[in-house]
C-alpha cells in the first residue's frame, strides 16, 4: 500500500489537479467569505434590532428572535437540503454555488446575531442610563458607548464561528457544490489514494483557516488594549 502510493505522487502532483483544488478552495473561501459578510450585517442588524423597547418593533422582534432560535437548531445540512429543494419545487434554475450561499447565510446570520447579542448584552446597564442621560438617541448610544466595549466580547467567539464555519462548507458538497471537499472525492475516484487526495484537502483547509485565527488574535490584542489602558 505505500508503495502504491508513492508511484502515484508524481501522476499527483500535476498542474491539472493542483489548479482543480485550488479552484475547489477559491469556491469554499467563497462561501465562507459570503456567509460571514452577510451573517454579521443581518446578524448584527437582528441583535440590535432585539434590544429596541416600544411596542411599534415588538412584531419584528418576536421574528427576530423566532429566526434566530429557529435556525441554530436545524442542522447546516438540513438547512442546505430545504433550500434546494424549495428552489427546485419553486421553479427556480439557480446555481449550486447561489443555493449555497443562500444556506450559509440562514446558518451564519441566526449564530452571528446571538454572538452580537451576548456582546451588546456584556455593556453594564449603567453605560447605557448614563447615554441616555446625555441625551443620546438609540443609535448614538450604539456607535459610540456599547459598541466599542462589546468588540471585544464578540470578537472571539466570531472567529471561532468563522473557522468552524469555514470548514462546515464542505457540506455544501451534498448538492453538488465543486467545493474543497467535492474535489478531494472527485479525485479519490479518480483512482488516486484517499492519503493523498484528503492530505491535500486537509492542508488546504489549514493554509485556509490558519491566517484567519492569526487575524482574529491580532484583532482581539488591538480592541482590548485600549480597556487595557
Amino acid at each position: 500500500m505505500p508503495h502504491g502510493v508513492i508511484e502515484q505522487i508524481p501522476r499527483f502532483l500535476t498542474w491539472y489537479n493542483a489548479a482543480f483544488l485550488l479552484r475547489a478552495a477559491s469556491f469554499t473561501l467563497a462561501l465562507s467569505a459570503v456567509g460571514s459578510v452577510v451573517g454579521i450585517l443581518a446578524g448584527g442588524a437582528i441583535a440590535v434590532l432585539r434590544r429596541t423597547r416600544g411596542w411599534a418593533l415588538a412584531p419584528l422582534r418576536g421574528l427576530g428572535t423566532l429566526y434566530v432560535e429557529l435556525f441554530r437548531r436545524i442542522p447546516f445540512l438540513v438547512t442546505l437540503l430545504l433550500v434546494f429543494y424549495a428552489t427546485q419545487l419553486g421553479g427556480y434554475d439557480m446555481p449550486l454555488f447561489a443555493i449555497g450561499a443562500i444556506a450559509v447565510s440562514l446558518i451564519s446570520t441566526a449564530y452571528l446575531a446571538e454572538i452580537v447579542r451576548a456582546g451588546l448584552a456584556s455593556v453594564h446597564p449603567n453605560q447605557w442610563h448614563s447615554a441616555a442621560v446625555a441625551n443620546f438617541s438609540f443609535m448614538q448610544t450604539l456607535r459610540l458607548v456599547v459598541i466599542p466595549q462589546a468588540w471585544s466580547v464578540v470578537l472571539p467567539p466570531a472567529f471561532g464561528f468563522f473557522i468552524m464555519f469555514l470548514k462546515d462548507t464542505a457540506l455544501a458538497s451534498q448538492v453538488g457544490v465543486v467545493e474543497l471537499t467535492y474535489a478531494g472525492k472527485t479525485l479519490n475516484n479518480r483512482g488516486f489514494a484517499p492519503v493523498l487526495t484528503f492530505g491535500a484537502v486537509l492542508l488546504l483547509y489549514f493554509a485556509m483557516s490558519y491566517p484567519l485565527t492569526l487575524l482574529g488574535r491580532r484583532l482581539e490584542v488591538l480592541v482590548a488594549r485600549p480597556r487595557h489602558r
